[in-house]
């Protein structure tokens, strides 16, 4: 079915229902079209989401693990069914372009569900080894033994970005579900109707009632009040640092757990023996890689004086090869952002850059022949110092700016540590010993050398205002549970 003629509905304790407060439009940043209509949910919808999965959570962490496994690969082979459809749909929402919705959306969210499906049974008990205690009054002496395992942290509200709204939320809900939790989704409101789509997978391969809840929304207001229900003990949440703060906060009084993926400002160190090439590749992912929408993105090339002029060069001759338009054609290479909201924060940066002091050696704003759609091509500011607005805040589109350093390798690393973020940063230098004792002192939750690839086995998380918490791999499986100390006499 055409998603412009489709009724999406909200999920509630194995009900599909309407939004009461009626459905909101999903807009195709290239095109500006309508892709389809969203349900908005009201608040009391939220919380009854909420207490369903509250309701549904004794019974799922309870049931086997081999059942939990089993429905979630079949979530990963419907997922592969549908994907024809999927891509689509995701690529019309998100503005992604063909080669990234094709290849890093709807697979990556497959692979997601693969791999906790596998560990869905893995015992991440740690046993401890028998402790000699003398009797007190409390209890006699003896040879204690103890065993500290990880309990399901009860129900959890997942809550994905627009960027990657399918490949993040089953980041969160694939390993939550794995160790018995029970999860409440919201999407982003400016495209949840990939999300919708998985949450009706859900229901087809035949999860319990209550155990898969969705909500959307564009009023925040149904969002907040997952962070101030008593019904959800956790908050899973990827997306900006000022929304990170509400949650923060917000939870406080319930004690809510809390797994924080929010803003980065990737710094890529380029060192005077650096391979140029190689640093430019990752740069280049700035623009080329969902325009710059990535919290992980290498958006500030610090990079040694005396290949400043080398670099600048070299990347203006890798944007020259960077085709932009529409992102169903295959050759398209930057496609829209999300909104005209975010096209105009993007253009005002890129504005305050300029009036600070720095030259715009590559301009973006508003694409030629480009009238209809979010678009912002390629920008690049160079002559830039670490106390500049462009440089010290996320902008989270395709702008990289470049500031030149002289000195030793610490001075790098206090220009890469001067913003308040601390997601991802990147190393390039052909000496990897030297490479490797420099990540040692940047303050990022991680640190590529001489690459811009990821390891999905890692723990990914963040520094300073880039978040609270890892997941990832079996850090994944971690993330969603509690630690319980169990002891008894020898």
């Amino acid at each position: 079915m055409d998603p412009a003629d489709k009724q999406y509905r909200l999920l509630i304790g194995g009900e599909w229902v309407e939004g009461e407060l009626g459905s909101v439009a999903v807009v195709n940043p290239a095109t500006e079209a309508v892709v389809g209509h969203a349900p908005e949910a009201s608040v009391a919808q939220s919380n009854a989401a909420a207490a369903a999965a509250r309701a549904a959570f004794g019974s799922w962490s309870r049931t086997p693990a081999a059942e939990r496994a089993r429905l979630l690969g079949a979530v990963a082979s419907r997922l592969a069914e549908r994907a024809e459809a999927l891509v689509p749909l995701i690529i019309a929402e998100t503005g992604a372009t063909a080669q990234v919705g094709s290849r890093m959306q709807v697979p990556v969210a497959i692979e997601r569900f693969q791999r906790y499906a596998a560990a869905a049974a893995k015992d991440l008990s740690i046993p401890l080894p028998p402790q000699p205690v003398r009797a007190t009054p409390l209890a006699p002496g003896g040879l204690i033994g103890a065993l500290a395992r990880r309990q399901p942290v009860g129900p959890v509200a997942a809550m994905s970005p627009y960027n990657f709204p399918l490949v993040n939320m089953a980041g969160k809900v694939a390993p939550a579900l794995a160790v018995g939790c029970t999860v409440v989704m919201k999407p982003a409101a400016q495209d949840p109707l990939a999300v919708i789509e998985l949450a009706e997978i859900f229901d087809e391969v035949g999860f319990p009632p209550g155990v898969v809840n969705l909500i959307t929304s564009a009023d925040p207001a149904p969002a907040a009040a997952l962070t101030t229900t008593p019904d959800i003990d956790m908050v899973s949440f990827t997306g900006s640092t000022g929304v990170g703060q509400a949650i923060y906060a917000a939870g406080a009084t319930t004690m809510k757990r809390l797994l924080l993926e929010l803003g980065g400002k990737g710094a890529a160190v380029v060192l005077e023996d650096a391979d140029l090439p190689a640093a430019v590749g990752a740069l280049a992912s700035t623009w080329g890689f969902h325009s710059g929408q990535i919290c992980t993105a290498p958006t500030r090339a610090v990079v040694h004086a005396s290949r400043h002029d080398e670099l600048v060069e070299a990347l203006l001759g890798a944007s020259a090869r960077l085709t932009i338009g529409d992102p169903t054609d295959m050759a398209t290479v930057v496609g829209p952002v999300i909104s005209a909201t975010q096209r105009d924060r993007i253009e005002s940066y890129i504005a305050a850059g300029e009036a600070e002091g720095a030259t715009v050696a590559l301009d973006g704003r508003r694409p030629a022949g480009l009238d209809t759609g979010f678009y912002v091509g390629p920008t690049l500011l160079t002559g830039c110092e670490a106390s500049m607005s462009p440089v010290r805040e996320e902008i989270f589109g395709p702008v990289i700016t470049v500031v030149p350093f002289e000195g030793d390798d610490d001075v790098a690393a206090a220009i890469a540590n001067s913003t308040s973020f601390g997601l991802y940063d990147y190393v390039f230098s052909a000496d990897t010993a030297r490479a490797f004792a420099l990540s040692n002192q940047l303050r990022s939750g991680n640190v590529g050398i001489n690459t811009a690839q990821r390891n999905h086995e890692t723990p990914f998380g963040g520094f300073k205002m880039s978040g609270v918490g890892r997941d990832g791999g079996e850090f994944g499986l971690h993330a969603y549970t509690e630690m319980q100390s169990v002891v008894w006499p020898g």
